[in-house]
């Protein structure tokens, strides 16, 4: 019988979900397993870095089937966000019609892969019934003080009439109109992150289980700093306060600069021959974004504000300046320039002619600031630091700062870098926020019982003239909850990252329509026990979903605090060493791969290529081998499995079957269990498949060999589930493989009695020798030198040396 895969593929499909193979019920006389890949935007099309990421969470949700676990593994859809917006205007469709269509065709693509997925919990974010539990827990951190409004900078596009995210700003200009964007100030959404910043950095230390790459980038993103918060004098009897992790570099302070934006600068520069300047200048940076200006690579620009500051240690008078890389968002908006010591001030300083004073020392080579190219940012003597020449500056910080406290010339205090979250977008295709306004009540939240707020669906998008939904007058237009009076709602919605901050909590009761979740439900299946995902999102996306955690858990909604118990973060795809991309013209295409070769051998060679969380290299005989690999194990089944008798011969193919069939069922569990080290585990699998093909037509009858082939179909099954179930069916089996149990191995049948010798000579590899593991040194040496290869390539030389390295390699030193 041949292997026809596509035929074989779909009917297997069909019957997993006629028989809900894969659906998952809380069963608490189970162990549960709740393994969760991050769901996709719909996009239409799933790409080659989506089959990976959802192969490896597959073969880990079957794995765990075959062990007796209780396994949850859903999948869904972030359905929100701009690119539905844009595609909308550029179609002229509306977002849900589009979206819902992409959504039905990344469904298909999803079901032709195979995935074990519990279709019965899909959600869309979307969809009223999941964006009103948005709106619902939006509500509860209102009450709670944690969701406010302020006023704040965004980039704006004065042509489009819209804010825009980081990413949309190409070259300072809109990426749809070329608009040069500006900062704007607007009254935006905030959610108080910052109350969790002790705890979202304390945690850190029990995930284990996570890679130490991401726990360090969520450290950074938190950024805990101790310093001290100093105290500048200015002119006026102001008071500008600069926070510092350096207090031992106060003494080489030699200028003070400020974000063009800190609310100080007006004041200081006015009536000063520099205001108009300053002016311009604050005019300019404002239509610069964020991240060009703290970029590394683009030249520092600033402006003398004509005002002076003094330097509490030393009484010195110091320049303020106003300059582009300082940010509001950082720090006090403010900072002391120590140019000596900071990378940053030590080019500005060259750059506008800044004095430049040093104040620690390397112990081995005295700086002079003449002939420094560059800042000296370690440790070191201090120096021209009055009292504390000569100390140590490591051990001269809390000496400084408890002396600063002292004399009242500032403070220690603790910064973090973590800001309050943004969540306002002037856009349609978002969760509507909650809240009216009204001229008597002020802003009043929505009551729950009038939960979900629906978005309109009479919209015009044209994407100018700012959010669609200010011109909504039925939607605008309301009634305030509290007094019944005139009121107007909120146009902004929110951002897409909220969205997928608890999805993972909804797919343990999707269906729930009186909270967000199931209590009950989500105390048996969370935490997730294993999450895997791309490690772009390392920081925001895994941050809010662990501030959302914590909220919950404090509102009694569930008992976990922390989301993901194990993070694995999958490598990209790549081709010619490139990333897969339209624009590179060197994408592959999964429905063509399928189409030729099936999901079962485009599965086996992702998972076997590379390990999970290395980046994989596309190689199109990668793909033939794992082709031939599969008819390989299709030809045993359907012809040594299926002839095996019930003769219990015994021989020594027989036995070295045997030996083979447990060393792979430890193997592959140890490499399941062990980090998913699934090229190795097949790898091994491989190994058995070559013994088996080495067994004669009467050993091909045994009751052994039919045994090997069923564990066989066993162990590959979580990685090729289709051949696997017509495999197990041509064996006899009334039901699917997956309701078989994991084989376990007999460790008396892993010792083992030989061992091969790799013998060299010169360095070059000449033969090979099959002897006891209990085999000496000696033994070895002479049977190596005895070896016929070997005497062809010693027989005229002298031997000078012979190394044995135990179990594994002879090497001759002849000449």
């Amino acid at each position: 019988m041949d292997y026809h895969f596509k035929d074989l593929e779909s009917k297997w499909q069909k019957i997993w979900a006629e028989d809900k193979l894969y659906r998952a019920v809380p069963d608490k006389a189970r162990p549960k397993y709740y393994v969760l890949e991050m769901f996709p935007y719909p996009s239409g099309r799933i790409h080659m870095g989506h089959v990976r990421n959802y192969t490896i969470g597959d073969v880990v949700a079957r794995y765990k089937i075959l062990q007796g676990f209780q396994v949850l593994h859903p999948m869904g859809f972030d359905a929100f966000g701009q690119p539905a917006e844009n595609a909308a205007i550029k179609h002229k469709s509306d977002p849900e019609t589009w979206t819902l269509k992409c959504i039905d065709w990344m469904k298909q693509e999803l079901l032709r892969m195979g995935f074990s997925y519990d279709w019965d919990r899909e959600i869309s974010t979307c969809l009223a019934e999941y964006y009103r539990w948005n709106q619902w827990i939006f509500l509860k951190m209102l009450e709670r003080g944690l969701a406010y409004k302020k006023a704040s900078s965004v980039n704006w596009c004065p042509s489009c009439e819209t804010t825009l995210a980081n990413e949309e700003v190409v070259d300072g200009g809109c990426w749809r109109c070329h608009t040069p964007v500006v900062e704007k100030e607007l009254e935006q959404w905030y959610l108080k992150i910052t109350a969790y910043s002790d705890c979202l950095l304390d945690d850190l230390g029990g995930l284990e289980n996570w890679p130490e790459r991401v726990i360090a980038m969520q450290k950074n993103w938190i950024g805990k700093s101790f310093g001290v918060e100093i105290f500048f004098k200015l002119e006026k009897g102001d008071i500008l306060r600069v926070f510092t992790t350096r207090p031992d570099t106060i003494f080489g302070a030699t200028y003070v600069v400020l974000a063009p934006e800190h609310p100080l600068v007006k004041k200081l520069i006015s009536g000063k021959p520099q205001e108009q300047e300053v002016l311009r200048f604050i005019d300019r940076v404002a239509k610069e974004t964020k991240l060009a200006r703290v970029a590394e690579d683009v030249k520092k620009e600033g402006c003398f504000t004509g005002a002076y500051a003094v330097n509490p240690v030393n009484g010195e008078k110091i320049p303020v300046w106003v300059a582009d890389y300082v940010l509001m968002e950082y720090g006090t908006g403010a900072i002391m320039a120590v140019p000596t010591h900071d990378q940053r001030d030590f080019l500005f300083a060259k750059e506008h002619g800044l004095p430049m004073r040093v104040v620690i020392q390397p112990k081995d080579q005295p700086l002079v600031v003449e002939t420094m190219q560059e800042a000296f940012e370690t440790e070191g003597v201090m120096v021209n630091s009055g009292v504390f020449d000569g100390q140590d500056s490591s051990g001269a910080k809390k000496k400084i700062s408890l002396w600063m406290e002292d004399k009242m010339m500032g403070k220690i205090a603790v910064h973090w870098r973590l800001r309050d979250w943004l969540i306002s977008r002037q856009r349609y295709w978002g969760t509507p926020i909650p809240v009216v306004y009204c001229a008597s009540c002020g802003v009043v939240g929505v009551p729950e019982k009038d939960l979900p707020v629906v978005l309109p669906k009479n919209v015009t998008f044209t994407g100018e003239g700012g959010s669609p939904l200010a011109k909504v007058k039925e939607f605008v237009e309301t009634k305030c909850p509290k007094c019944g009076k005139p009121a107007r709602r909120e146009t902004d919605t929110m951002a897409t990252f909220i969205d997928s901050s608890w999805y993972f909590l909804r797919f343990c009761s999707p269906q729930c329509a009186t909270a967000p979740f199931d209590k009950e439900e989500a105390a048996y299946w969370m935490p997730v026990d294993q999450y895997i995902g791309g490690i772009e999102h390392a920081v925001l996306h895994l941050l809010y979903s662990r501030f959302y955690t914590k909220f919950l858990a404090d509102l009694g909604l569930v008992a976990v605090r922390e989301p993901f118990q194990r993070l694995l973060t999958q490598g990209m795809v790549l081709k010619e060493g490139e990333v897969m991309s339209k624009s590179r013209g060197n994408i592959v295409d999964p429905d063509e791969i399928i189409k030729n070769y099936g999901a079962d051998t485009l599965r086996l060679f992702i998972l076997f290529a590379a390990p999970p969380e290395a980046e994989l290299d596309w190689n199109d005989k990668g793909m033939d081998g794992a082709w031939r690999f599969l008819n390989r194990v299709w030809r045993l089944a359907d012809g040594l499995g299926t002839a095996a008798g019930g003769s219990r011969m015994s021989s020594q193919g027989l036995d070295a079957v045997v030996k083979k069939m447990h060393q792979t069922i430890k193997k592959v569990t140890s490499d399941m269990e062990g980090g998913f080290k699934f090229n190795t585990a097949i790898s091994s699998i491989m190994e058995l498949v070559n013994e088996l093909y080495k067994l004669t037509e009467d050993e091909q009858r045994s009751s052994v060999a039919a045994q090997a082939v069923r564990v066989l179909v066993v162990l590959l099954a979580p990685f090729v589930p289709h051949i696997c179930e017509e495999m197990w069916r041509m064996l006899g089996n009334k039901t699917s493989v997956f309701k078989a149990s994991w084989p376990s191995f007999d460790p008396s049948l892993l010792v083992e009695e030989e061992a091969t010798y790799v013998v060299q000579v010169n360095g070059k590899v000449r033969s090979r020798l099959l002897l006891s593991v209990d085999a000496g040194e000696e033994e070895v040496k002479q049977a190596a030198l005895a070896d016929p290869k070997v005497r062809e390539w010693t027989a005229a030389k002298a031997v000078h040396k012979v190394i044995v390295v135990p179990k594994k390699l002879v090497s001759i030193v002849a000449s």
